[in-house]
């Protein structure tokens, strides 16, 4: 892991939340959030995999640490409610916003010298909040804290001199930001968007009808409709790809 930022990227079901959970419970954190000091749990769901899982510890220790973990934080809210912990702000994280509720837990309990262990941030954030967190996480990497967090947010993954892992068939691999999936998706999607969403629309191949290779309205083969996205880097005088089959605007009628 880097010693201040580590991203893990990867598809859902690739594993990700399932290894940063582990990495959190090896550590020492409750599977479904808080500091180490929690200890409460709805309904046992995380995997055994901690159980495999042997951090190395440097000399400096952590003194502050955190494991955020958005599809549960609504529990640790309640736990944190019902036990009266304080360093969590004024106001009850109940009666905030999903983002507001986030943001309290990242200027007031997040001080600094700590780990801390995120699965899904950006699931509380706009984007504009997405840059606010990247400077919030910034200030506290300059005061010796160090994050590891899995993300699907092309604008979080964007933090420099990051270290970012994508889970593959084959593991775990180190890439480079812009040879993430999400950056590529989202970059292609923005600078070809009419044409995306052509594709999607198609009605003989696109979200609302079959492939044509086959009978089975399936995602995987509804995605074959669906311009290229793994290209990158493009060669010069390569041929741009087409969409297959043939697009029918948006919204069109038969």
């Amino acid at each position: 892991m880097h010693p201040k930022v580590t991203f893990l990227v990867g598809e859902n079901g690739s594993g990700k939340s399932t290894l940063i959970e582990a990495l959190a419970v090896a550590w020492g954190f409750n599977a479904e959030g808080g500091s180490q000091n929690f200890n409460f749990g709805t309904r046992p769901s995380h995997s055994s995999l901690h159980q495999f899982v042997r951090p190395i510890r440097s000399s400096k220790r952590a003194r502050d640490g955190y494991f955020l973990r958005a599809e549960s934080y609504f529990n640790v809210a309640t736990q944190v409610e019902d036990l009266g912990v304080t360093g969590y702000g004024d106001v009850s994280l109940h009666e905030q916003s999903h983002g507001e509720s986030f943001f309290a837990l990242l200027d007031n309990r997040f001080r600094g010298a700590g780990r801390y262990i995120l699965d899904e941030p950006e699931a509380a954030f706009s984007p504009n909040r997405q840059l606010s967190f990247l400077a919030r996480m910034h200030e506290l990497v300059g005061r010796r804290s160090q994050f590891i967090i899995a993300t699907h947010s092309p604008i979080i993954l964007g933090y420099p001199d990051a270290w970012i892992y994508q889970t593959t068939s084959n593991g775990l691999e180190r890439v480079d930001y812009e040879d993430t999936d999400r950056f590529q998706v989202t970059r292609n999607f923005l600078n070809r968007r009419q044409v995306f969403l052509d594709a999607l629309s198609d009605k003989d191949g696109g979200l609302i009808g079959r492939c044509g290779r086959c009978t089975s309205p399936t995602l995987r083969h509804r995605r074959a409709s669906v311009p290229p996205i793994h290209s990158a880097r493009p060669r010069q005088g390569r041929a741009r790809a087409r969409p297959h089959p043939p697009a029918r605007p948006m919204g069109s009628r038969d």
